[in-house]
């Protein structure tokens, strides 16, 4: 594993920000690393960072323990943006990529290159305050990445951005974990999550709720939806047992249900009512476990 996490607690007084949290981050993977407001992801991060201590347990980077003297290792991009809106994209880059042990030139290489994947090198010369909120944002990830690190923080990168340069972003990601770098991903974006990562934790007040691969959080979830269309009436079926939740819209009728054997039981009274046009099983989204996940530990 490219990092992990054991045991790892934060305590600021008698208050725990971060309880009992033991990870993998996989090597060349991207992870989701979900939670509401307070979840203590920011933390976390922080700690991964060695920007704050943990209180107790093991942060291990390649199975050795993480320290400050690893940052030129890690890029970071946090939810609250750092740049400074008088100077110069150019000397802005070049001044992160320098912090991370770049020379001046291979900096400025770097940040050029990096400028013609977001189709913007016309700023290279101009100050950060000149460029719009979305234009910003992919400058702050350009500070995050100049360097190549072989592990890299994304929180909420999606901030501010159009769908079109969304989907820039997310090409340049997909790419870095390609060639090797080790991505944890957060955002309250849940579709974004589902889409990128392979791995993921959701978070609530300090602790994990639920943690491993998409698909084993989505089959542990056990609750699937089925989705019928047909020209009959179907409301009496909320009442069958297993049925947790029943609702409509122009797509057909939803039936929220506990196990898979519902979902025959639901079929067989269905089909002598007449044509059915649409009768599918579908998996639970993310959004929709994180929000029975955490709303059910509030």
């Amino acid at each position: 594993m490219a990092l992990t996490l054991n045991q790892v607690v934060k305590r600021f007084g008698d208050f725990t920000a971060v309880s009992h949290l033991s990870l993998e981050i996989p090597e060349k993977r991207m992870f989701g690393f979900l939670g509401a407001n307070g979840a203590g992801k920011t933390t976390t991060f922080r700690m991964i960072l060695d920007l704050l201590k943990p209180t107790s347990g093991d942060i291990l980077w390649e199975g050795r323990k993480l320290t400050y003297r690893d940052s030129q290792l890690i890029g970071y991009l946090p939810e609250e943006r750092g740049l400074y809106p008088k100077v110069k994209v150019s000397e802005q880059l070049v001044y992160f990529g320098k912090l991370k042990g770049m020379t001046k030139k291979s900096a400025q290489n770097e940040a050029k290159k990096w400028l013609e994947v977001f189709d913007i090198p016309e700023y290279y010369d101009k100050k950060i305050e000149e460029l719009s909120k979305g234009n910003q944002q992919k400058i702050q990830f350009i500070a995050a990445v100049i360097h190549k690190p072989h592990l890299l923080i994304l929180d909420e990168p999606f901030s501010g951005l159009d769908p079109v340069n969304v989907e820039k972003l997310k090409e340049a990601v997909i790419k870095l974990k390609e060639q090797g770098t080790s991505i944890i991903f957060s955002s309250h974006r849940m579709d974004h999550v589902e889409e990128l990562c392979e791995n993921l934790c959701i978070m609530h007040h300090g602790k994990p709720l639920v943690s491993g691969t998409l698909q084993e959080v989505k089959n542990s979830y056990g609750k699937k939806t089925v989705l019928v269309n047909g020209n009959f009436e179907t409301e009496d079926l909320k009442e069958l047992p297993g049925v947790l939740d029943y609702k409509k819209d122009n797509r057909g009728t939803y039936f929220k249900i506990d196990h898979e054997d519902v979902s025959q039981e639901i079929f067989q009274r269905i089909s002598t009512r007449g044509f059915v046009k649409t009768f599918s099983i579908e998996e639970p989204t993310l959004n929709e476990i994180f929000i029975d996940k955490v709303g059910g530990h509030s």
